[in-house]
């Protein structure tokens, strides 16, 4: 219980080290992920086609930084679930399968100067967009697997810091069905058409509401909470406050409320700034 408490965060390269040691596969899919991000930073640049108004290379730069994200995380919380070997490697390779092909996806349409998302101009089109949508409900559910084994889980982490697991999971299941709303409705503005004005680089509408972003910070409860929970599980933070668990949980209410909140903006088609 103590082991991941004495873990320094500030130690960049033994946390890299630790990671590898977690689950390699997914550690290397992430440094994978992060080098393709970078191959397009360096190549955006000389590619002067637009596509919704802005450069193709631009969403899967965005999508290679968030998968890199998640496939850090999950690989780092899926060496504490007392499961069987087996199921660590269908929770690994699972997601592993499906980010490859989300990412591939994505940068071949980008490629091809299109849309991955809601394009169902062709039926080639079509079948791109109906796969990325398979691959996502299968990590889907990958998730929700996850977030019941921890909710099972005998409390042999810190309280907080597993809570936060816990919570973040259940955020990030919530916030990923979220996907089938714009899903329905075969784009993610509100009010406007998708690829009008946009905040830099996430490209969030500055018109009308944008479905983007309740989604994007839900999906990064699973990242927020359990670092919240981590910091409230320290030894001066517990000497502080007498029940650090109902700190996270309160810090976890006012995440889903501001989560709701920029759900029902962007359903009432406004825009998170207008500029």
């Amino acid at each position: 219980m103590t082991a991941i408490m004495n873990y320094p965060l500030t130690n960049a390269f033994g946390l890299i080290s630790e990671l590898r040691r977690r689950n390699p596969v997914l550690a290397a899919l992430a440094a994978a992920h992060l080098a393709l991000f970078l191959v397009m930073l360096i190549i955006a640049p000389f590619d002067h086609r637009l596509v919704m108004g802005i450069n193709p290379w631009i969403k899967p730069m965005k999508f290679a930084i968030s998968i890199t994200i998640y496939l850090v995380t999950i690989a780092w919380f899926l060496y504490y679930l007392p499961i069987s070997g087996r199921a660590q490697k269908i929770v690994t390779w699972a997601t592993a399968l499906v980010m490859v092909v989300e990412m591939a996806l994505i940068a071949f349409q980008a490629a091809r100067g299109t849309t991955s998302h809601f394009n169902v101009s062709s039926a080639f089109n079509s079948a791109i967009f109906s796969i990325m949508g398979l691959a996502i409900t299968v990590n889907t559910l990958v998730a929700a697997y996850l977030a019941i084994k921890f909710w099972q889980m005998q409390p042999l982490l810190p309280a907080p810091y597993l809570w936060g697991i816990r919570l973040g999971l259940i955020i990030f299941v919530l916030a990923s069905l979220e996907g089938f709303v714009m899903v329905a409705q075969l784009s993610h503005s509100v009010g406007v058409a998708d690829g009008g004005p946009g905040l830099p680089f996430v490209n969030w509408s500055t018109r009308g509401g944008d479905l983007r972003i309740a989604h994007f910070f839900g999906m990064h409860a699973l990242q927020a909470l359990p670092f919240i929970g981590y910091l409230l599980s320290q030894p001066s933070m517990s000497e502080r406050l007498r029940h650090p668990v109902l700190w996270l949980w309160a810090t976890a209410a006012g995440y889903v409320a501001i989560a709701l909140l920029l759900f029902l903006q962007a359903r009432a088609g406004r825009p998170l700034l207008g500029i």
